[in-house]
């Protein structure tokens, strides 16, 4: 059965290793007001996950405006990551070894690879969260496949729209 995170909850505490071999840690309150939009991609692997990674770039300081920090990960080890920053033209963080456990206790979509020249361990389709300031899901969107993400532009421009409306957290009703 497949967990579900809805938002208005507390995101789960989660840590990541980041490239840099630093760690950053998910699910907590914290004493700012900025917010984390958290992107969960396939891997290396993945060529549309590079253009949207190397997208989001684009956007890093209109995120940044708004007081939101951007944060990307994978299951990828980190040799496949360093691989992957070759194709990559990013400053944000981006983090590596995201594990089956986190994956299931995230509720994402997970896939096998299809052969060994894909990758050689289990991977989550793309997934988008952001957090606000008191570790809560703010905005959540999770896809099964490759080809449905959000519109980075789109994404900021509502995103901008929440920030600046004090617009409430949608989508809570638990039934």
């Amino acid at each position: 059965m497949l967990t579900k995170l809805n938002p208005g909850e507390a995101f789960p505490e989660l840590k990541i290793n980041l490239f840099d071999d630093s760690r950053i840690e998910l699910g907590h309150s914290n004493s700012t007001s900025s917010w984390t939009a958290f992107f969960i991609y396939r891997g290396k692997h993945c060529p549309l996950c590079t253009k949207y990674l190397n997208e989001l770039e684009n956007y890093k300081d209109k995120f940044s405006s708004l007081n939101i920090n951007i944060l990307a990960i994978s299951a990828d080890s980190k040799t496949q990551l360093e691989s992957h920053l070759k194709n990559l033209t990013i400053t944000y963080p981006i983090g590596y070894g995201l594990t089956l456990e986190q994956m299931k206790s995230l509720g994402l979509y997970i896939s096998t690879p299809r052969s060994s020249e894909e990758t050689d361990h289990y991977f989550s389709e793309p997934a988008f969260f952001v957090i606000n300031e008191h570790g809560n899901i703010q905005v959540v969107d999770m896809s099964n496949n490759p080809f449905s993400r959000p519109d980075i532009l789109t994404l900021y421009n509502g995103l901008n729209f929440i920030r600046n409306n004090n617009y409430p957290i949608r989508g809570t009703l638990k039934y």
